[in-house]
């Protein structure tokens, strides 16, 4: 240990340059011995993590080799750095950093310690000289060097992008920290991307700057008009993602921790506009964030769909549609709890309005089901009213009958329930018993010739409706 090298190389003043540091190698944990120089760093970044080749082994410089225990190391670089920067060096044990060749400290972490970090934020101008100082007294050994730019983005972190094109926005820190400017992904013609983000641990650059690809964070952002279709999305990422249609007010992709590449999928039917909002953080290691969608499109466009009460005993529907392809006809739907759906009307596909005669005390849903040519049927979403009644409601429909089948429906139970059809001269044709009649039941009417009938529906009293049908 008492030994300087013979063949060691170097003047242990001289400093690197363009981000490629010199490090001079001692033996001793005070710099006794000088052994010979390494360097640090490349080109493209001043930034390094060594660990020598392991504990207690020869590490090998221009001159001697260094035997890693108790020893030290005095990097030196000289660089043109003007802005605010974050530097971090950590050691295993001591460690120091100077940005006036060594007559201050800046970070002084001199003692012995397992792995440790010291991070400053300092605003430089102009030639720099850094020296960074190390040693290790006994077990692991790892010194590190990490230089960031705290370059602010430029733009509108909010900003959606439009047309199938992604507006990125980027941020040092895994939890959109320090914005740092924009990026776009997708094209034209499709949303999809995959990005790695150019290498592990490296600058992946904005338009404004740059962000250090370990512990980042990017916000991807589109808003798109869906036609109305069964889409299926699949979003990954290495590590967390997520994914919002409602601008991040919910997700319904949800990855959000440390893990490998992984995907996820979201099926659903989907019409109009969509603020859609994929996020992704990376941790460390491996860096990738994917989007893909594929969709089939239906035959009709649902873009308005409304229920107004217009009296205690009328419901107002209304909707509006476009691009009908291959489209066949609508069945209005009503529930009084939103789960459990009864049709109560079909209507051609022409029609864009139905009035519900239903008295009812509470809330009532209605949805539309739309039926294509090939009887494959799809639905729009569920809208209420509150209704107000303190009457009773029953009808008896619809009045042209063309599958023989007919619709009685109630709002309150009728006890010895009586329903009867009539020729037009009187004369009893057919009958139907319920010890409770309630909600609405389907009759079905046989071997009655096209025609004109009366219905009646009676309770143990008196009639309750009736309604003349015409059989075609």
């Amino acid at each position: 240990m008492a030994q300087a090298c013979s063949t060691s190389q170097g003047d242990q003043g001289t400093y690197g340059t363009n981000n490629v540091w010199i490090g001079y190698a001692y033996k001793g944990t005070a710099f006794n011995y000088y052994q010979g120089y390494v360097n640090e760093g490349a080109a493209s970044s001043p930034n390094f993590d060594e660990s020598f080749g392991g504990n207690q082994n020869n590490y090998t410089t221009t001159g001697c080799s260094v035997y890693t225990e108790q020893f030290s190391m005095r990097y030196k670089l000289q660089q043109s750095l003007t802005g605010s920067y974050t530097i971090t060096v950590g050691g295993d044990d001591g460690y120091r950093l100077s940005l006036d060749g060594g007559t201050t400290w800046a970070i002084n972490n001199w003692n012995d310690h397992s792995y440790t970090t010291t991070s400053i934020t300092v605003s430089l101008s102009g030639m720099t000289n850094l020296v960074l100082e190390y040693y290790e007294n006994g077990g692991s050994n790892r010194v590190s060097f990490n230089l960031v730019f705290n370059c602010a983005g430029s733009g509108s972190p909010t900003a959606y992008g439009a047309s199938n094109v992604w507006q990125g926005h980027l941020y040092q820190g895994m939890n959109f920290d320090t914005y740092k400017g924009d990026v776009t992904e997708g094209a034209a013609n499709n949303p999809t991307f995959d990005e790695s983000f150019g290498t592990n641990n490296g600058n992946y650059y904005t338009n404004s700057c740059y962000v250090v690809t370990e512990q980042f964070s990017a916000r991807y952002m589109l808003q798109q008009n869906l036609p109305y279709g069964n889409y299926v999305i699949t979003v990954g990422g290495d590590d967390g993602y997520r994914f919002s249609l409602d601008g991040g007010t919910t997700w319904v992709i949800n990855s959000w921790n440390d893990h490998v590449y992984t995907t996820s999928t979201y099926t659903a039917t989907l019409s109009g506009t969509k603020n859609m909002v994929l996020e992704y953080y990376e941790n460390g290691g491996v860096n990738r964030v994917s989007f893909a969608w594929s969709s089939t499109l239906l035959p009709v466009t649902l873009t308005g769909w409304t229920a107004t009460a217009i009296s205690d005993e009328q419901a107002l529907l209304k909707w509006t549609a476009t691009d009908a392809v291959n489209f066949d006809h609508f069945v209005v739907q009503r529930s009084t709890d939103g789960q459990n759906f009864q049709d109560i009307q079909s209507l051609p596909s022409t029609t864009r309005q139905y009035t519900d005669l239903f008295g009812y005390n509470g809330t009532v849903y209605y949805r539309l089901k739309m039926v294509d040519i090939d009887g494959q049927a799809n639905y729009s979403g569920i809208t209420s009213l509150v209704r107000h009644s303190n009457t009773t409601t029953t009808r008896i429909y619809p009045t042209i009958i063309e599958n023989n089948i007919i619709f009685v429906e109630t709002s309150k139970t009728i006890r010895q329930a009586r329903l009867e059809v009539f020729d037009m001269n009187g004369r009893r044709l057919q009958e139907k018993e319920w010890p409770a009649l309630e909600g609405r039941q389907q009759i079905a009417l046989t071997g009655l010739p096209a025609g004109a009938y009366l219905v009646r529906l009676s309770d143990i009293r008196s009639p309750i409706a009736k309604q003349i049908i015409l059989i075609h």
